[in-house]
């Protein structure tokens, strides 16, 4: 039986549909083994919004045992207002994965959408259709989910990367 190398909690943050999944690498193929969206309703307050997507989190970390958390960096936007929203919706995802001991693991939004698309500038809709391809999924995942499954293959291309890199300096 091939050995599990590690487990990753991936997640796309936002308040109100914060993207998520649990993947692992067995051998050499990546298993999701659930994903989704912490969907928060738009009359709930931002606080309530924090509080829901940690306690989710945690119910996650729980359940699945992740080894490490990858979380897609934050990006560039042109309102102060939502970045500021945008950080918060961070802060509560990495608190959620600090208070569990996970390391973390951060992706820009364009190295996420190169290791799913092959190309940095990829729709979400292509995002989510390469996702359901290159996982072998049966369904094309909601686009927030699409997004932190994308989150998770660059965590694992990315620690491909480093062995690759670690193992070439060994044979020097």
């Amino acid at each position: 039986m091939p050995t599990v190398h590690e487990r990753v909690l991936a997640i796309d943050p936002a308040l109100r549909k914060t993207g998520y999944a649990v993947v692992e690498q067995v051998g050499r193929d990546l298993r999701p083994l659930v994903y989704g969206t912490i969907a928060n309703a738009p009359k709930l307050l931002p606080s309530g919004c924090l509080v829901a997507i940690r306690e989710q989190l945690t119910d996650l970390i729980r359940q699945h045992q992740p080894t490490v958390c990858a979380i897609e960096a934050t990006i560039y936007v042109q309102s102060f207002k939502t970045a500021i929203v945008l950080g918060t919706a961070r802060g509560a995802c990495l608190l959620a994965a600090a208070e569990h001991g996970l390391p973390i693991y951060e992706y820009a939004p364009r190295e996420v959408k190169q290791a799913a698309v092959g190309r940095g500038a990829a729709a979400k809709e292509q995002v989510a259709f390469m996702i359901r391809s290159l996982l072998r999924l049966r369904e094309t995942p909601p686009a927030d989910a699409a997004d932190a499954l994308a989150v998770a293959i660059a965590h694992f291309q990315s620690s491909d990367a480093h062995r690759a890199t670690a193992r070439d300096a060994r044979r020097v």
